[in-house]
């Protein structure tokens, strides 16, 4: 039987280290608009909700062709976590999975979005987070984590290390919520699977500097360069 899969878009509007980012243009578009593209161009949702305190922004996403879950009020502040705001979120919205498409990641790839789905229908996860695989050496608390200070290996030999991105992350909604309920932690409760994001697509927007980058590689894809060499004759 097909799993009821729906999509939930977050998206605060008082956001302060990058100001009202969610409804500031990146591009040709506001960064709000990227998420919901990418997930009403997949008839495998159900329905596509934005999870949002702002009316106004609620009414133009509408326009979109997205629904609106207004978040109360008490969500809305800078302390608000996933956790919070999923649970109330699936309290309203019976389902099997809840995909939230983080609006902060807008160089995903229709094609990722459509493989990371596969993943949720072939498998039988609470939770599945989006990971990017990095073959670097890497330090925690000053000790090596996948390197040995005792030798030097080429960078392409290396364990990666698996940094979370959030681009992508679902959830089973009966498990969340049990969880929750028992005072347990849900966001990273249960039979965990992770899914790997493409580099080149994990952007996560905290900072002016995170925008400057997102922007700078969305631009690039839009340009055609041509491969060129240095001539060494």
């Amino acid at each position: 039987m097909p799993k009821k899969i729906i999509a939930m878009i977050p998206a605060r509007l008082g956001s302060k280290r990058i100001p009202k980012k969610n409804i500031r243009y990146m591009g040709d578009k506001p960064l709000i608009q990227y998420p919901i593209d990418l997930a009403l161009n997949e008839t495998r949702f159900e329905s596509v909700w934005i999870n949002t305190e702002s009316k106004e922004l609620g009414e133009i996403i509408q326009r979109l062709g997205a629904s609106f879950h207004q978040r109360p009020a008490e969500l809305a502040n800078d302390t608000a976590t996933n956790r919070e705001f999923t649970y109330e979120f699936l309290d309203k919205h019976p389902c099997d999975y809840v995909i939230m498409v983080n609006p902060t990641s807008p160089l995903l790839r229709q094609e990722t979005v459509r493989k990371f789905l596969n993943y949720v229908e072939e498998n039988d996860f609470d939770t599945i987070l989006s990971v990017v695989a990095e073959k670097e050496e890497s330090f925690f608390r000053g000790e090596p984590v996948n390197f040995s200070l005792e030798t030097k290996i080429n960078s392409q030999l290396l364990e990666p290390v698996e940094r979370l991105c959030w681009a992508l992350t679902a959830w089973k909604r009966d498990a969340f919520i049990k969880l929750q309920d028992q005072g347990e932690n849900p966001v990273f409760g249960g039979k965990m699977g992770r899914f790997h994001i493409p580099k080149d697509e994990s952007c996560d927007l905290d900072t002016q500097e995170d925008w400057n980058i997102a922007e700078g590689m969305l631009l690039a894809r839009q340009e055609k360069f041509e491969i060129k060499y240095l001539d060494l004759n």
